[in-house]
């Protein structure tokens, strides 16, 4: 096959590429190492910005995300035994939306299969190459058919940290990277959400999140120790254990429903020096990772391959190559923003194995802060919403 920009990987970074460059008049060719059924049933977190849900709409993925997310204006901190909430449109002027990451992925995948647009499931990518020099880039894939060779003119690694795009691009110094001391334990449920809006927990067991994937379904994670084993946990130690973190308002306990998914979820952050080589770049966690706490995972991946969708077309329509040569500096400049956030966010509201008395008495004296101050709330609400396309 012979396409413009071959894109491996077709999680939200990929496939929302293609979109705008399809939209734009670039084709490409998505080529997935999984099969369609297990990308579009792997549920994972869905706190979209408003930035992001206005660049899914303009991909023509937006039709279900506007008539079935979530629009949520706040969210609230608990501690202390109470809670405490952060307006954010009231701070900001903006909400987030709240949609399961597996519903976007359907609706992607059917926008660009109705298009007409090249994605190849079950192909996984065993080698690139030709991607320093003249001539077309090459991407060697597996199929059912054996082995084949996509070129190109640009390579997109959206295949995540253990992808072969970023190993391909490799580093001559080690990467930015952070491993946390705890985990997350996520669990899945088939039950109403319990609160209106999502509800960050500081407690002195641990970290908790409650938070909704649909009228019925609720996401529900707790901390938990990096090693800790999903066995460890029956499904009445996982309930008394989130009731224990989470204060009730006005007596209402947690809603409990049948647990359908749990998991193990690593914290930490990493960020590769540079996302471009040649005519190879990176986009999304095969370029940086955040930790949970911010919800900037998904929406970093969106501002990555906007900027990236905006300077290929440009060079395909006039040949400027500017964009293409800034994208790495511009896109890294907000990655270190969102990981910024992500790292606080993570901080304030975390039980850190080696916290001293006196460390746990700080984090308690900024959430009372957060908690009483316009000023600090707007800071939280600020980078929670996203900063908007203007900044960096």
């Amino acid at each position: 096959m012979r396409t413009s920009v071959g894109i491996i990987g077709a999680g939200p970074a990929g496939l929302l590429l293609a979109q705008l460059l399809q939209r734009q008049g670039v084709d490409s060719v998505v080529l997935e190492a999984r099969g369609r059924a297990e990308i579009e049933s792997t549920v994972r977190a869905g706190v979209l910005e408003p930035g992001t849900v206005e660049l899914l709409t303009e991909a023509g993925a937006g039709e279900r995300l506007q008539s079935q997310g979530q629009t949520h204006r706040g969210i609230e901190l608990a501690f202390g035994g109470s809670r405490h909430r952060i307006d954010l449109y009231a701070l900001t002027g903006r909400a987030i939306t709240v949609y399961a990451q597996h519903e976007l992925l359907k609706d992607l995948i059917a926008a660009r299969l109705e298009a007409g647009g090249g994605l190849v499931f079950d192909s996984p990518v065993t080698a690139l190459e030709s991607f320093d020099g003249g001539g077309p880039a090459r991407v060697h894939y597996r199929d059912a058919g054996g082995e084949r060779v996509l070129e190109c003119d640009f390579i997109v690694g959206c295949d995540g940290f253990h992808g072969i795009a970023r190993q391909a691009l490799g580093e001559r110094e080690p990467p930015w990277q952070r491993q946390y001391p705890f985990a997350w334990f996520g669990i899945l449920a088939a039950s109403p959400p319990s609160a209106s809006e999502l509800i960050y927990a500081c407690h002195e067991r641990g970290f908790a999140l409650l938070s909704t994937r649909s009228p019925t379904l609720q996401r529900l994670y707790f901390q938990c120790a990096p090693d800790d084993s999903v066995d460890a946990w029956p499904d009445a130690r996982i309930w008394d254990e989130l009731q224990a973190r989470v204060p009730a308002v006005d007596g209402q306990s947690l809603r409990q429903g049948e647990i359908l998914q749990k998991n193990i979820i690593a914290m930490r952050s990493f960020v590769a020096r540079s996302l471009r080589r040649g005519r190879l770049f990176l986009a999304g966690d095969a370029a940086h990772i955040v930790p949970p706490t911010g919800a900037k995972g998904l929406n970093l991946a969106a501002a990555d391959v906007r900027l990236l969708a905006s300077a290929l077309a440009a060079y395909f329509r006039d040949g400027g190559e500017t964009a293409l040569l800034d994208y790495s500096r511009r896109a890294l400049r907000r990655v270190w923003r969102a990981e910024h956030f992500s790292w606080w966010m993570t901080g304030l509201l975390h039980a850190f194995p080696d916290a001293s008395p006196f460390m746990r008495q700080m984090q308690r004296a900024e959430l009372d802060y957060l908690s009483s101050s316009p000023a600090a709330a707007t800071v939280l609400a600020e980078n929670y919403v996203g900063m908007g396309w203007d900044w960096g």
